[in-house]
């Protein structure tokens, strides 16, 4: 009896003219949105190599590392943030690199431009929050009290049919009359992919296909909503209003009230304000300095070589102590920040996933790589270069690298020999790793499980508001 039943619906659906318009227009935005993923991909890497080059090309002819202070590294784009776009253009992507100290995230995609952060992109999470589900709707609205506006439901019912089998038969048709065919244009935008020379691992096409899956389920949640508002409603037109004003709030209102919200209940200190208690704390410090080195006194009898060695050995000394009191201090401000923010954000995320729009949007940035985590990995990694680069500059210079300190040198020998440029095939590579698989999955899981419940939830709601329903 089932199987008529998704016969029935595949058939509706298929042979009628909404649908050939709807695949239409999804095939089209779906191809679309992997062309225009695989431009910005090659358009990213361009510039990521471009940038690269250009940092290795202002060291090329200095003799001295002592030289070096504006090296600098990149966040690679990867394939699957041109496909869900994520906070991948927000952040920063260049840091400034030092021996020590704090490290900033300078150059977003965004910064550089910024008419894309406007409109932003078409990515495969638009396509699914708002156009997927808008179809769904479409599809669904009327898929019951449609039926007995046009006096269809009763007669079905004159048959021995039980109401769940008729529910799930509506909703397994829709569903497949639907996905089923949107697979075609996806599977032949994945094939674009290495075609167009974009090659993915065999872990980012897992996580594609995840992605991919959860955009569906995404969709089977429209497709349960939709069949429930159509159960306890008895008019078409009644149950397509309630349904829109209802992806309104979802899609629009629920995500960014949820944000607002957050930010009013957990208030996060401010980069302005940080940044003026580091600069207060750090003049404290050099003016600290400044009155122990001028009361250094050399040794009596000491030579001019003597002298200015004693002197550089003390400067070193401040300048090491005074770096790890900036060190200490700074993290202790950044860490409390970053307690803060992550209170605002968990906030945030708890009253966003209210809405399952939110909860796909958050299952879908991270099995990409390209949610919130992208920013703090990224600066753990840099994190975790900095100390092998401060190590090579310490054994290429002597000494302990830090901003603002001043070095002198006495060159001994009488000038002659040509001094030789710096090899740059030495200079540390900065090699950025993307989180494993399964770390990635596992912060994906519970939104995942969490779509799943809602799905299941509206599901059980129509069977149990269909078995009162007046089929007359």
């Amino acid at each position: 009896m089932i199987t008529l039943i998704i016969k029935k619906e595949l058939k509706e659906i298929i042979g009628s003219t909404k649908f050939a318009v709807s695949f239409g227009v999804c095939a089209v935005l779906i191809l679309l949105t992997f062309f225009v993923g695989v431009q910005n991909h090659k358009m990213n890497v361009s510039r990521y190599e471009a940038a690269r080059a250009q940092n290795l090309r202002k060291m090329e002819g200095l003799t001295d590392w002592m030289r070096v202070n504006d090296h600098r590294i990149f966040l690679p784009p990867k394939p699957l943030e041109s496909l869900v776009n994520g906070i991948s253009n927000d952040i920063g992507r260049t840091i400034e690199m030092s021996g020590r100290g704090e490290l900033t995230a300078e150059h977003s995609r965004y910064n550089e431009d910024p008419v894309f952060a406007v409109f932003r992109f078409l990515d495969l999470q638009f396509v699914f929050t708002i156009v997927l589900s808008l179809f769904a709707i479409l599809f669904a609205y009327d898929a019951v009290n449609g039926e007995k506006e046009r006096g269809t439901l009763k007669l079905q019912f004159s048959n021995a049919l039980p109401r769940s089998t008729y529910l799930l038969g509506k909703w397994i048709g829709s569903f497949s009359a639907v996905a089923v065919p949107l697979m075609i244009p996806i599977l032949l935008g994945c094939l674009m992919l290495p075609l167009m020379g974009v090659q993915l691992t065999g872990e980012e096409y897992v996580r594609l296909f995840l992605i991919i899956g959860a955009g569906l389920l995404y969709f089977g949640f429209f497709l349960s909503l939709s069949l429930f508002v159509s159960v306890m409603t008895h008019r078409s037109a009644t149950s397509f209003l309630v349904l829109l004003i209802s992806w309104i709030f979802i899609v629009l209102i629920i995500p960014r009230s949820a944000v607002l919200l957050a930010g009013r209940a957990v208030a996060v200190p401010s980069v302005d304000e940080l940044s003026h208690q580091k600069s207060q704390y750090r003049a404290q410090l050099w003016r600290e300095d400044r009155e122990a080195m001028s009361s250094y006194k050399a040794p009596e009898g000491a030579s001019t070589q003597e002298v200015v060695q004693g002197f550089t050995r003390l400067m070193s000394e401040l300048s090491e102590k005074r770096d790890d009191n900036i060190d200490e201090f700074n993290a202790r401000l950044n860490e409390g920040r970053t307690m803060k923010q992550r209170q605002q954000e968990q906030l945030a995320f708890g009253l966003s996933r209210i809405s399952p729009g939110a909860v796909f949007s958050l299952a879908a940035t991270y099995l990409a790589n390209t949610s919130l985590e992208l920013k703090s990995h990224f600066s753990s990694e840099a994190a975790g270069y900095q100390k092998t680069y401060g190590q090579f500059k310490k054994e290429k210079t002597g000494m302990n690298q830090s901003s603002g300190m001043v070095v002198m040198a006495v060159r001994v020998g009488d000038g002659e020999e040509e001094e030789k440029p710096i090899d740059l095939d030495e200079l540390p590579t900065f090699m950025y790793s993307e989180p494993p698989l399964g770390e990635l999955v596992n912060r994906a899981l519970f939104d995942v499980v969490l779509l799943v419940l809602y799905t299941v939830l509206l599901l059980a709601g129509s069977f149990v508001a269909f078995i009162r329903y007046d089929v007359r």
